[in-house]
C-alpha cells in the first residue's frame, strides 16, 4: 500500500479508536486525587460530587488523598498516570499560585493537564472586628489612604490565595498597608479579635460562624459579586475608582492527565455538569458554605492560565521570594 493510501487509513483508525474510547468508558474505577487532607473545603467539594458522578459513569470512584507542598505529590501523580481519564486531579487557584510561586515542578502545570471542569468557587472576604472603628469598606479606604503605613491586614500563609489577594487588594485599592502572613487561619482572627491587626482577608466560609455570632463585621466580599451567604455586604468592586474592576475568588475543578482523548473529556465534562446541576448537590453545596460554579473544559484552562499570569505578577511586585 503506498503512502498516500496509507495515511488516511491510520487517521481513519485513530478516530475509530477515540470513537470508541468514549463509548466504553469508564472500563475501571475512577481515581480523584486531592492534593488536600480530608475534611477541607476542597476535600468536601469533590466527595460531594464524587457519589453522584460514580452513579452517573457506572463505576467507583475513588479519592486519594495526597497533601503536600504545592500540591507537587498529587500533581505528579496524575501527570505521570496513563492518560485515559481513569486519573483526575483536583484543581484550584492554589494550583494557579503554586505554578507561580516555585521555582520548579516536575510537571508542567498548562501542557501536563487536560482540564475537566470548574467544580465550585469559595468567596473570600475582608472582615474586621465587630467591635472595630471601622463600619465599612468606605471608612477602612479613607483611613488606609489618609494614613499611610498605618493598616495591618492579615492572611493565612505566605503564598496562599488569601494571601496574594491581600497583597492585590491594597494595591487595586491604592493603599499602603502591611500584609501580614499567620500560620492559619486561626492565628490570624485571634490577632484581629485580639486588636493586633486592623483587619483579616481570608475565605468567607470558616468565618460565617463568627460573622453570625456578631464577632466579625465582613467590610466587603472580593469576587465579582455579592455573596449568598452575606448578601447584605457589598463587593469591593462596588466601591468603584480603582477597585471597579477587582474580582478575586477561591475555586477549584477536575483536570486529567494530559493527552486525555478530547472526548473522554467530554464524557466527563457532561456527568460533572448532570451532578452539579442536581437540586440536592447545589443545596448539599451551599450547606458548606461552597458555590457550584461549573463550565467548560476551555473556560477551567484559560481560567488557570490567567491566574498563574496574574499571581505571577502579584508575587514579583510584592518581592516574595520564590520556592
Amino acid at each position: 500500500m503506498s503512502i498516500k493510501r496509507l495515511i488516511p487509513c491510520l487517521l481513519v483508525a485513530m478516530l475509530a479508536a477515540h470513537t470508541a474510547s468514549a463509548q466504553t468508558f469508564p472500563t475501571k474505577p475512577i481515581r480523584i486525587v486531592v492534593p488536600n487532607a480530608p475534611g477541607g473545603a476542597a476535600d468536601l467539594t469533590v466527595r460531594t460530587v464524587a457519589e453522584k458522578l460514580a452513579e452517573l459513569l457506572g463505576q467507583s470512584v475513588i479519592i486519594e488523598n495526597k497533601p503536600s507542598a504545592g500540591g507537587v505529590v498529587a500533581g505528579d501523580m496524575v501527570a505521570k498516570a496513563e492518560p485515559d481519564g481513569h486519573t483526575l486531579l483536583l484543581v484550584s487557584s492554589g494550583t494557579a499560585v503554586s505554578a507561580a510561586i516555585f521555582k520548579t515542578l516536575p510537571f508542567d502545570t498548562i501542557r501536563d493537564f487536560a482540564p475537566v471542569s470548574m467544580l465550585a468557587t469559595f468567596d473570600l472576604a475582608i472582615v474586621v472586628s465587630e467591635t472595630d472603628r471601622f463600619k465599612n469598606l468606605a471608612e477602612f479606604l479613607a483611613y488606609g489612604r489618609a494614613n499611610p503605613g498605618k493598616l495591618n491586614i492579615g492572611t493565612p500563609q505566605i503564598g496562599t490565595t488569601q494571601h496574594l489577594a491581600a497583597e492585590l487588594f491594597k494595591v487595586s485599592a491604592g493603599i499602603d498597608a502591611q500584609v501580614v502572613p499567620f500560620n492559619g487561619t486561626p492565628p490570624s482572627i485571634a490577632a484581629l479579635r485580639g486588636g493586633n491587626i486592623d483587619a483579616a482577608v481570608d475565605i468567607l466560609g470558616p468565618l460565617m460562624g463568627q460573622i453570625n455570632g456578631r464577632a466579625l463585621r465582613p467590610l466587603g466580599v472580593l469576587g465579582d459579586k455579592r455573596a449568598v451567604q452575606v448578601p447584605a455586604v457589598p463587593s469591593v468592586r462596588e466601591s468603584g475608582g480603582s477597585l471597579a474592576g477587582f474580582n478575586v475568588s477561591s475555586w477549584n475543578g477536575l483536570s486529567a492527565t494530559g493527552k486525555t482523548p478530547k472526548d473522554v473529556v467530554g464524557r466527563l465534562n457532561h456527568e460533572v455538569q448532570t451532578v452539579l446541576a442536581r437540586p440536592e448537590i447545589k443545596k448539599r453545596l451551599l450547606e458548606l458554605n461552597i458555590v457550584p460554579n461549573g463550565g467548560t473544559p476551555e473556560q477551567l484552562g484559560e481560567l488557570l492560565s490567567f491566574e498563574i499570569r496574574r499571581w505571577g505578577e502579584v508575587i514579583a511586585r510584592a518581592k516574595i521570594e520564590k520556592q
